[in-house]
């Protein structure tokens, strides 16, 4: 008869945080009977929140911490349907409070999938361990270089930064930005697999043109990336205080961006697309200058000269007033995408509005897709130089004729160059004509460059 019991399976209801196959369902007729055995059915009561028949079956004798076939206890099912007063009322009458079922989760582990907030405060009261971190290792000597103790992280008075997607934390005496991936991590493999390869990228980047990475909790839960944190915010929240920049302004953020990305692109042994280039993941410096930011859907260029995304990109992954057009088709793509991005981005700079801000965003990459470009609605001054015809290089439809970051920060520099000369005519002249008046006045000649005296009347 025990061995019968034991071959029972709790059907009802939220299944396995870790299940391969999750089914939130209700049951069959065949299902429900086989709950009301009494094999199971102090899960079944546990499912429904009945807390008298709860305390009717355990004074019966029943055992608290029955497992069905999968390892499944009456406090992993209360703990899946945030049943808070059953799993009170389970730990109060001896509930093992760490059981593993079959696939190896926890009820806090349930608790946290499901988002019950009660019930993982109560579960953690009683002393449950949070699930290990998917990148956790046995052996201490393996524990990365970069570990970070996450006790010394102080996120009093934290704030969220950069989208949400950072929150600044005080360590070893710094503001740091920490990125924190919570319970949703732990049982999503893709998840997992872009923690490990942003990870991965950053350990790997050394640059004053792109964010530092400064270490990493992987250890424990919840794991986090610490890089360092830059006061001024980023580039979206400077355009849309300052609108559109003077060229000069443009020009040298421009430089900054190219300077970082042509590093990423020129990594040894495998470059880097970043693949979401966009204002918000550029961050300002406390000197000025801009820093890119945010790996978290880059790519390593290894053997491959293209990548090819698994799926579709979605405006989730991506803005999408940014992405190249062959990113949206979901073909195979190079660094030039990024390319494109700098070459929306640096005309956003000078026109002072998004690209083709009157379109709802998940209408631009189609027009992408057609060959439409933003149109230059500003002075054509402000495009002198050779600026425009930059641009439009950059965002060429074919991804081979637009240039590289190392073509595009010489031009840069030329623009740059006639920039500043233009800018110091500008300074000068107006100020010194009148003085030289001054200076000369009375004088019978203006002296020669090649005269050393003046002739005074």
């Amino acid at each position: 008869m025990e061995n019968k019991k034991l071959q029972r399976r709790f059907s009802l209801g939220r299944q396995s945080s870790m299940a391969p196959e999750r089914d939130d369902a209700g049951a069959g007729e065949d299902e429900l009977s086989e709950a009301l055995d009494p094999s199971v059915r102090l899960m079944y009561l546990a499912n429904e929140g009945d807390l008298d028949g709860i305390k009717e079956l355990l004074d019966g004798g029943s055992d608290v911490n029955f497992r069905d076939i999968d390892g499944r206890t009456a406090l992993h099912v209360a703990a899946c349907q945030g049943r808070t007063d059953v799993v009170d009322l389970l730990l109060r009458r001896g509930a093992q409070v760490d059981p593993r079922d079959r696939w190896g989760s926890t009820p806090l582990a349930d608790a946290l999938y499901y988002k019950n907030h009660d019930v993982v405060k109560l579960l953690e009261k009683h002393g449950a361990q949070p699930p290990m971190a998917p990148m956790h290792v046995q052996n201490a000597r393996e524990v990365p270089e970069y570990e970070i103790d996450p006790s010394e992280l102080d996120f009093t008075n934290s704030v969220c930064i950069t989208k949400g997607t950072f929150r600044i934390a005080l360590w070893r005496g710094i503001q740091v930005a920490v990125k924190t991936f919570g319970e949703e991590v732990f049982n999503d493999d893709e998840k997992v697999r872009a923690f490990h390869d942003e990870l991965t990228l950053l350990q790997k980047i050394r640059h004053p043109n792109v964010v530092q990475f400064l270490g990493a909790v992987t250890q424990s839960t919840p794991m986090m990336i610490v890089v360092e944190y830059l006061p001024l915010g980023d580039l979206r929240a400077y355009l849309k205080q300052k609108r559109a920049l003077k060229p000069i302004t443009a020009v040298k953020f421009a430089l900054d961006i190219a300077r970082g990305m042509n590093y990423l692109h020129e990594h040894k042994p495998e470059a880097i697309i970043h693949r979401d280039l966009e204002p918000s993941n550029i961050l300002r410096d406390d000197s000025g200058h801009l820093k890119v930011a945010d790996f978290g859907v880059s790519k390593l260029l290894k053997v491959a000269k293209t990548v090819k995304e698994d799926k579709p990109v979605t405006s989730q992954d991506t803005s999408w007033r940014y992405v190249a057009p062959e990113v949206y088709r979901n073909e195979e793509y190079d660094t030039k995408v990024d390319v494109f991005s700098f070459a929306l981005i640096l005309q956003e700079m000078i026109e002072g509005c998004l690209p083709f801000h009157a379109k709802p965003e998940s209408e631009v990459p189609k027009a992408y897709v057609e060959n439409e470009r933003p149109p230059f609605r500003a002075s054509q001054k402000l495009y002198a130089y050779g600026l425009k015809q930059l641009i439009e290089e950059c965002w060429d439809d074919k991804p081979y004729r637009r240039p590289t970051f190392r073509q595009i920060i010489g031009r840069l520099e030329d623009i740059s160059y006639h920039l500043d000369q233009k800018s110091q005519w500008k300074v000068l002249t107006p100020k010194c004509i009148p003085n030289l008046k001054a200076l000369f006045k009375g004088h019978r000649t203006i002296p020669s460059s090649r005269s050393s005296r003046f002739t005074t009347g």
